[in-house]
């Protein structure tokens, strides 16, 4: 029987499946892959309810409802300052992953070079080698995650067609300022490169930081698709809605994409997020100021436990070092070890580089988009093991 495709079927489970079907198996407290507890605001869920029980339940149209069309393009004007038409340059998907694939799919050929930062979403990956892309990592450094300059120009060549970059930044929640995301325009316009930016946390951000879209800076604005994310902005991730926005030649091809991979995407959570997109600026601020909180009350707890706790300026992410604890194996390793002897479940770092063997292997991630008594309920157990071992 001839083989399946090599690029995917030779893949493994995405380490969140991994870690999620172990914490359920040790019934341990999941911190390991990145969606709340919580519902939602309820104006947005019911906004899609609503629209169910008495909307239009038919294929909506293919570039998405209008209304949630226009809510992007209006949001986009709001926090960004960015002057976007709705008929042109927004389009709607079943959540940012098929975004990534159609941008993806909509602009590499065969061939072509895609820049893309490590440590990086295991999605990116997969879907650039299937579209025929060949990959040229640069690789950030912890703790600070500091974009290198050099390699990042060196990455950059007369083959390359764009780069895929993601602020703020899972895993390592890092925000790119005015001045990193000012270098990688540059490079962009010297080679006549596209940009594809992931900004599905763009609500996310923590201690006075401002995301600042690259489509804003100068130059960009008609090489530039922009990714955001219902499921994050609303904490309801699981309605898998997203949307992009490009300039209209750009969003041509990857609609083009989009037509042919769902075409379309539920009509009454369309209506939700374009509710939810059009929340007063309390909602934002409240969003950003109650995940801060979380991170600040896990991030306590680890460090008092022995973790060294790495900077979180977004995302639902904390990385930490467990050296400090005194365990002598990879990153992986202690995962799978807390999971099972602390009934704690985190991921680990190395799983967001392409080669783990280049990777550093003591650090992992813990998700804080929790229930407060789901957080204290982990470094409860986390302390009470730790000190069992001498720990804490």
């Amino acid at each position: 029987m001839k083989s399946a495709n090599v690029t995917l079927s030779g893949l493994g489970t995405t380490v969140f499946e991994v870690m999620s079907a172990l914490a359920r198996e040790h019934q341990s407290v999941n911190l390991g892959q990145g969606f709340p507890d919580d519902k939602g605001p309820e104006a947005v869920r019911r906004a899609a309810a609503e629209y169910l029980l008495n909307g239009h339940n038919q294929y909506p149209p293919m570039m998405g409802l209008p209304e949630l069309r226009q809510a992007v393009a209006e949001h986009a004007r709001r926090f960004q300052g960015l002057e976007v038409d709705w008929q042109t340059e927004v389009l709607v998907t079943s959540g940012a992953t098929e975004a990534l694939g159609d941008c993806l799919f909509g602009l590499i050929e065969p061939g072509d070079e895609v820049v893309l930062i490590e440590p990086l979403y295991d999605s990116y990956l997969p879907i650039v080698r299937r579209a025929g892309g060949i990959p040229r990592l640069v690789r950030l450094q912890p703790p600070e995650w500091r974009l290198p300059y050099e390699e990042l120009a060196a990455a950059f060549n007369d083959r390359t067609k764009l780069i895929l970059f993601n602020t703020p930044m899972n895993p390592c929640s890092k925000v790119f300022d005015r001045d990193e995301l000012g270098f990688i325009a540059d490079l962009c316009l010297k080679h006549d490169v596209y940009a594809v930016c992931d900004e599905v946390y763009e609500h996310i951000v923590f201690d006075h930081c401002r995301h600042l879209s690259i489509m804003n800076v100068p130059g960009m604005r008609d090489r530039t698709a922009r990714i955001g994310s219902a499921g994050k902005s609303f904490s309801v991730t699981g309605w898998k809605v997203g949307y992009v926005t490009a300039a209209p030649d750009m969003l041509k091809a990857i609609a083009k994409t989009h037509q042919f991979m769902t075409f379309t995407t539920p009509p009454n959570l369309q209506w939700g997020a374009a509710t939810g997109l059009r929340l007063g600026d309390d909602y934002f601020d409240s969003l950003s100021s109650e995940m801060q909180r979380k991170r600040d009350r896990l991030a306590a707890g680890l460090v008092q436990i022995g973790f060294d706790v790495l900077p979180s300026q977004g995302t639902y992410f904390v990385t930490t070092d467990f050296r400090p604890l005194g365990f002598n194996g990879t990153d992986d390793d202690f995962c799978r070890h807390i999971t099972s002897e602390a009934g704690v479940t985190a991921v680990p770092v190395s799983a967001f580089y392409d080669d783990p063997a280049v990777a550093p292997r003591h650090f992992i991630r813990f998700c804080f988009c929790k229930n407060d008594s789901t957080l204290d309920a982990a470094i409860e157990r986390l302390s009470k093991y730790f000190r069992r071992q001498g720990n804490v």
